[in-house]
């Protein structure tokens, strides 16, 4: 008996050692309250989503596009138009750091942030980290990154492109970067490099933007109200009418039409004083976008507005028992603006 205790006391640590480092190779789920990590569940949000969208598909393969980070119960409309057209083997993915995540690592500015993970989550299957980053790690200068598993899993702006891209793509891997605080000068310094390197690999290994690899850039509109220090207009109706035309006339002005680097330039100054939460994953990840297109085919890029809308204007989509929910209220004294767009081959 003594010798078959030990035996089994044997086989249970050795199972926890190998289930820890398993563990350890998938990134964990941040947030399995707003998003949808079922993938019965994931289809039927797709039906609903289905039955209420008419709008046609875009014939055009989508090169780079932003997508909304926030609760499937609240942004799915806004994720949906942009997901049922994008096809591709793989994704760059540009995430926020959130200001709730920077103060619990060192509230890092002037890099981006890799990984280690081997895997992250997704409803269908665990979704692989393309050689991209690590083909970045080797050849990017390492004043311009760290890497920090720990911010990965604290921070859930690429965690939320998940579910939606891996329905879309079964067969999908990603390469996430988390982008933080810095100027324009700085994105355009460190962009310039690693557009060099992600041309490189795209070449190597024969890849055609928007059939073989795609870039996706994470970020909400804005986010109003007291529990946000923000309330320019003030908090009634017309305060909700004017901040959302605010939104849509910087994403008019900024978002459609040609992709330049004066776009990019006036989009970092006019989110400056707004509280988006994507306001430097979305230039940095327009300007790396920018220069991929223009090292590897010599060709630049038109953006494409999807949709635009907010927790104020949708409420709560009507979809019950799918063990999602909502990770905030929306009033009028609270909302929160999303969008999505596309951007094409010009």
């Amino acid at each position: 008996m003594k010798n078959v205790a030990i035996s089994a006391v044997s086989i249970f640590i050795l199972a926890s050692v190998a289930f820890s480092a398993f563990a350890q190779d998938v990134r964990p789920i941040r947030d399995n309250v707003g998003f949808c990590w079922d993938a019965h569940q994931m289809n039927r949000l797709i039906n609903y989503l289905k039955g209420v969208e008419k709008a046609p598909l875009a014939p055009a393969r989508i090169i780079a596009a932003l997508s909304p980070h926030d609760d499937y119960l609240y942004a799915a409309r806004v994720y949906y138009p942009l997901y049922r057209i994008l096809k591709t083997k793989e994704v760059v993915i540009f995430g926020v750091t959130h200001g709730s995540v920077r103060p619990e690592i060192g509230d890092p500015h002037n890099i981006i942030i890799l990984d280690n993970f081997k895997y992250w989550p997704g409803p269908e299957h665990k979704i692989p980290v393309s050689p991209l980053r690590e083909f970045i790690k080797s050849r990017l200068d390492t004043s311009y990154y760290i890497v920090s598993d720990k911010a990965h899993t604290l921070e859930h702006s690429i965690e939320a492109l998940l579910p939606f891209l891996q329905y879309y793509n079964p067969d999908v891997r990603i390469t996430p970067i988390m982008v933080t605080q810095m100027p324009y000068e700085r994105m355009d310094e460190i962009s310039d490099q690693l557009s060099a390197i992600i041309t490189d690999y795209i070449k190597e290994n024969h890849l055609v933007p928007g059939k073989d690899i795609a870039f996706l850039m994470s970020s909400d509109a804005n986010h109003y109200g007291r529990d946000f220090n923000n309330i320019p207009f003030g908090e009634d109706a017309k305060a909700h009418q004017e901040a959302t035309a605010q939104d849509r006339r910087i994403a008019h002005q900024d978002l459609d039409g040609a992709l330049t680097s004066e776009k990019v330039d006036d989009l970092t100054i006019q989110l400056k004083n707004i509280v988006w939460c994507g306001k430097y994953s979305v230039p940095f990840g327009l300007l790396t976008t920018e220069k991929v297109i223009e090292k590897s085919m010599h060709r630049t890029l038109d953006g494409k507005l999807l949709r635009y809308s907010d927790s104020y204007t949708e409420g709560a989509i009507p979809l019950k028992g799918t063990g999602m929910g909502t990770t905030a209220p929306f009033s009028l004294k609270h909302w929160c603006g999303w969008l999505s767009a596309a951007y094409y081959l010009k």
